[in-house]
């Protein structure tokens, strides 16, 4: 239990994870390990898959039926991390019960169905919470800051690179399973939602399934972006770079250190010349980052929203704007397809 600010104890927000695949012992583990909360049920169709969780998590009850995690009256929140299809309508139908959601990205695979899981969060009165991790990651954090501080100056444009030889999925292209990510940051930089989408990609390992895809994003204020996102790559790169009028900083998750740098590079204008410039490079510099981990910082403000009935940074709103981007750039790939 957590005290509050009166020294009192609050009972602990009671949560179920729904999908223990890939992605969802990771979010188990923490709501187990975090204060304030309890890990009450996990749920997964696969009775092996329920046996070995069942062995780490013996406080949890588990089953194969959502339902019996609905039918739950003391529990506060669902955690949904199932395959990307499932979102939308398992989110509604958590929020019709009366529960909190957690949803991994993206919300839905189309804008009307991440608004129908946006509406029915309005209509239940509960919170909607879309798993856009990079948000939460302290890098992301201060390459916000960054760029909010007016250190870099204006920022022209963003692009981001993420590549690895990996995983080929047959029912999701590079788009929407790495681009969730990429476009979710680029949007909580950007601070708006862009104008202007173009896209192309390739199908080199499986028809109709792009493996690699090159996004743009041009918005409202002046500002670029650019995605490059493939399974088809010899560098496995997790990277952002942020161009400003003074400075550039670069976030780079797969560093295990200095996973930040500002350059203090540019142009500068000649003071006895008009309409010249001269290169400008000065000092680079790493800002500390904290050593958290960033999936325990995303549920840690889930749990916070939920006890506060506060509004997660990663919305479902925010989760509608990046499908709506996302859907966006596949329109302009399928556009652009041979």
């Amino acid at each position: 239990m957590t005290p509050d600010d009166t020294g009192a104890r609050r009972p602990p927000v009671r949560v179920g994870v729904v999908g223990l695949g890939y992605w969802g012992p990771n979010l188990a583990r923490n709501f187990a390990g975090l204060p304030g909360a309890e890990l009450r049920w996990c749920c997964d169709g696969r009775q092996e898959v329920r046996e070995r969780l069942a062995a780490v998590h013996r406080q949890a009850r588990f089953t194969g039926d959502l339902d019996d995690l609905l039918g739950d009256p003391e529990l506060d929140a669902v955690v949904l991390a199932t395959p990307v299809p499932s979102h939308a309508a398992l989110a509604v139908a958590v929020l019709e019960a009366g529960k909190h959601c957690f949803v991994e990205k993206p919300l839905a695979q189309s804008v009307a169905d991440a608004r129908r899981a946006v509406e029915a969060a309005q209509r239940a009165g509960k919170v909607l919470m879309v798993g856009h991790l990079l948000q939460y990651h302290p890098g992301v954090v201060k390459l916000k800051e960054l760029a909010m501080s007016g250190e870099l100056g204006d920022v022209q444009y963003i692009y981001g690179n993420r590549l690895n030889l990996g995983q080929l999925r047959a029912d999701e292209n590079a788009l929407w399973s790495l681009g969730a990510h990429d476009v979710s940051v680029v949007l909580h930089l950007a601070g708006e939602e862009p104008s202007e989408l173009s896209a192309h990609g390739e199908c080199y390992v499986r028809p109709g399934v792009e493996d690699v895809v090159f996004g743009f994003m041009r918005f409202p204020s002046g500002l670029a972006a650019h995605l490059h996102l493939s399974w088809l790559d010899p560098h496995k790169e997790r990277r952002f770079t942020v161009v400003g009028t003074k400075k550039m900083a670069t976030f780079d998750d797969m560093a295990l250190e200095q996973k930040i740098t500002v350059y203090d590079k540019g142009f500068d204008e000649k003071a006895d010349t008009y309409g010249e410039y001269i290169t400008r490079s000065g000092d680079i510099y790493s800002p500390r980052l904290p050593n958290a981990e960033p999936l325990r910082l995303e549920c840690e403000h889930f749990l916070a929203c939920v006890r506060e009935g506060a509004t997660p940074l990663s919305d479902g709103h925010s989760g509608l704007r990046v499908v709506r981007v996302l859907e966006g750039l596949q329109r302009e790939l399928e556009a652009s397809r041979r």
